[in-house]
Order: structure tokens, then sequence, then C-alpha cells
């Protein structure tokens, strides 16, 4: 018995060298995609499904599996990104337009929920960012699978999935869904006076008030423009009280975006605005025009205006169904359809540690003296949108050098592991047929 799980130790241990030695050594290189998930977990940034941008005007899709992750605990440019393929690792179906977090006893556990898929429909699987083990876990209570929504945790580990679409019927539904990641339980909200929109909205959470900020987005039922739907005005917020389960409406002013579906938002560092960028309108498939993608809302005047940026900055292409993650000082934005990747990154930085004037960079660099001023106030602000990161002042030449040194370390460590595990097995192996075959003499 002893030597059987000793044996299962081996194998897994293994197992988890071989696929790290092997993402070291192989180059790889994702495909672009949007509707997919990007979900920050200590210092990786996991990104999970979505849909290829090969033809979006002609509706020519397809669906993507690639799961891999960017290291953001090191420094980077993003012309010369080094991404984790973790693809074969993964059980989770062919699947779009889900929601992703980071939850669980440890908050380190990532949730993909709902989503489009092609397989027979499981509302939820979880990866052990740990043991980069899969699961799908028993949840208690009742729920039905939807898409095109987006999920907020609260610093209790519940995510709140308001509206969206029924992956069965293909039909917008208006509910406000709540799951447990701590218990792993599902529970409903309340959806009087709540937002209509059930496709690609902004929301925005506040520790601070323990509320939830909606903000416009497309809606196929009462409220949109024609008969057919449209997005919501963005002067229009709908605030949800997590505690006493209660909606209650704000009317913005200032410069008021146009109204949009398909955009990002995140919360400042200071906990004191939103910033969207991006997004596209009912009229077409096209993203809003770039110089109207970037807006702030300030959450003290509820005024909506656009940000001075950089002039030494090269204002990026607007995108639509992209993630954005404010990761340090930085709003990284990734992958989203609009733009060309032949000219422009899969991944966007936004430095927005200066609020007086925002900067577009391609250097991703979390020193101790830009990082210690612009992550206090957040962290007491928000429970999920701002991360501290370690230190770090390595060049682009010595993390080539290192990840090379590190493949052929691990390569040689792997080798080894695996003819000492193979010997191993042998003789426990040859040992137990030994005394087998002694039990099996006549008369002993």
């Amino acid at each position: 018995m002893v030597q059987n799980s000793l044996t299962s130790i081996i194998l897994w241990i293994l197992f988890q060298l071989l696929i790290e030695v092997n993402c070291q050594m192989t180059p790889f290189n994702p495909k672009q995609r949007f509707i997919h998930t990007a979900t920050l977990i200590n210092n990786k940034l996991y990104i999970s499904g979505g849909r290829n941008d090969n033809d979006v005007n002609a509706g020519k899709f397809i669906v993507n599996k690639e799961f891999f992750y960017l290291d953001v605990s090191v420094a980077f440019n993003t012309q010369n990104l080094s991404w984790v393929d973790l693809t074969s690792t993964s059980p989770v179906p062919i699947h779009s337009a889900s929601t992703a977090v980071k939850g669980g006893a440890n908050n380190n556990t990532l949730f993909i929920i709902g989503g489009i898929t092609d397989k027979p429909i499981v509302l939820v699987y979880t990866f052990d960012t740990q043991t980069n083990l899969w699961s799908n876990p028993k949840i208690g209570g009742i729920a039905r699978n939807k898409s095109t929504m987006t999920g907020i945790i609260d610093h209790n580990g519940k995510v709140y999935l308001l509206n969206g679409a029924d992956t069965l019927t293909v039909k917008d539904v208006i509910d406000m869904l709540i799951l447990d990641t701590i218990n792993l339980k599902w529970g409903k909200g309340s959806i009087v006076g709540a937002s209509s929109a059930s496709e690609t909205y902004g929301a925005i959470y506040l520790i601070s008030n323990n509320s939830i900020i909606y903000f416009g987005g497309y809606t196929n039922l009462s409220g949109g423009k024609s008969d057919f739907g449209g997005e919501i005005p963005l002067d229009q917020l709908f605030i949800y009280n997590t505690i006493s389960d209660s909606w209650s409406t704000q009317i913005a002013k200032g410069k008021i975006p146009s109204s949009r579906d398909g955009f990002s938002s995140i919360l400042g560092l200071d906990g004191q605005k939103v910033i969207i960028f991006g997004g596209t309108s009912f009229a077409g498939s096209q993203s809003v025009p770039r110089e109207e993608s970037l807006y702030e809302l300030n959450l003290s005047t509820l005024e909506w205006y656009i940000p001075k940026v950089s002039e030494t900055s090269q204002f990026p292409s607007s995108r639509v169904y992209h993630q954005a993650n404010v990761i340090g000082k930085y709003m990284v934005i990734s992958f989203g359809a609009g733009y060309d990747p032949l000219t422009e990154s899969h991944i966007l930085l936004l430095d927005i540690s200066n609020n007086d004037e925002y900067i577009w960079t391609n250097n991703f660099d979390l020193t101790s003296s830009n990082l210690a001023t612009v992550t206090v106030t957040s962290i007491k602000t928000t429970a999920t949108n701002v991360i501290n990161i370690p230190n770090t002042q390595q060049s682009g030449r010595t993390l080539s050098n290192n990840k090379l040194i590190g493949a052929i370390v691990g390569s040689l460590i792997g080798g080894s592991l695996l003819t000492i595990g193979s010997f191993f097995i042998y003789k426990w192996n040859k040992n137990k047929r030994a005394r087998n075959n002694i039990i099996k003499i006549p008369g002993s």
C-alpha cells in the first residue's frame, strides 16, 4: 500500500515537471480572441476560452479551447510576451462568453462559470492554481447556465451574475444568480429595479459600501431604443446593495459616453473613479471610434469625462469584447476584436498611476518606487481589482537567459527523475512478481 502511494506521488511529480519543462522549451503563441475570460490569481493572468476573430463581419467564428497564463511577477514588454500554455491540462469544453473569477476558501481558485459550449452543460469548473488540478464541484441549490454576463465577486467570496442569455433557449433573461464560492451553494438576489442589460455590461464592486454599480450593456428587453433592443445609455447607473439585497438608481452627468456594450471597466487606483475602454454599439459590429474609447466616471460627483492621456504615448485602436484587469499601476487590457495583431500586441498597458495624465506604454515594470504609492488606498476600496506584485528589475535579456537556463536545468532534472522513477517502478514490479511466484509454489 505504501509503495503504491509512493509510486503515485512520483508519477504525479514527474507529470507536473514534464509539463513545466515543455512549457519552457516550446514557445506558445496564443490566437487572437474575444468574449474570453482573464483572471488574475497569484501574479498570473489566466486566459480561458473565447472566439477567434477571423472574420467578425461575416460572422465566421471559431471557438477556442486554449488555456494559458501570463506571468506578471516580472517585467516585460508587450511586443515580446512569454505565455505559458496549460491547454493540455484543461478538461473544460470549448467555450466562450463565460464568466471567470478568483474565489474559494483560500482565494486562489479559478472559477469558470457558464458560457456557450458544444458539450453537455456543466455550470462550474474550478482550477486550483496551487496544484494545477481541475475539478467539477458539486454545488447546492438551483441555477441555470447563462452567458454574456459580467460576474462580480465581493469580499465574502460570493459571485453576482446579473441577467445574461440562457444558453438552452438562447433568450435574454432577467435574474440575479449568486454563487457562494466558499460554501459552494447557489442563491438568488432581487431584480426589483435592476438593470435590464443582458449582454457585456459594465460592473464595479465597491467594498466601502458593499455595492455593485452596473452601467451600459445591451438589452433585448424593455429599455432598448428599438424593437430589436439596444444599448442602455451610460448616464443611467444601477446600484445593487449586496447586504440589503436592494436596488437604487442614479443619473450621471458630464460628457456622457456613447451608448455601448462589449467594453471593459475597472476601478481607478484611488477608488474614486471608474475607467472604461472600448465597446461597440448595436448599429454595427465595429468598435467605437478611437477618440471615444476611453472615459472616466467620478464616483463622488457622478460625472463622466475623457481623461487626459500623454501626447507622447501612442493611442491604441479601440477594442470590443476584450477584458481588463488592474495590476499594480496598470490597466491591463487583453485581446478582443477590433485590432490588427500584426501591428498591435494582444496586451495593452495604460499607466494610471498619475491622476492628472495617463500613459499608454509597452513596458510593464513594478518597482518599489512606483508601486508603493498606488496600491495602499486601492486595496481598501476594492476586493478584486488591485493586486500587489513583488518587485522586479530584471531586463528582457536576463529573463530570456533565465528561461533558457531554467529549461536546460529542468530538462536535466526531469530526465534524472524520470530515470529514477522508472528504475523504482521496475524494481517494485520485479519484487512483486517474485513474491507472487513464491506464493504459487505447491506445498509452500
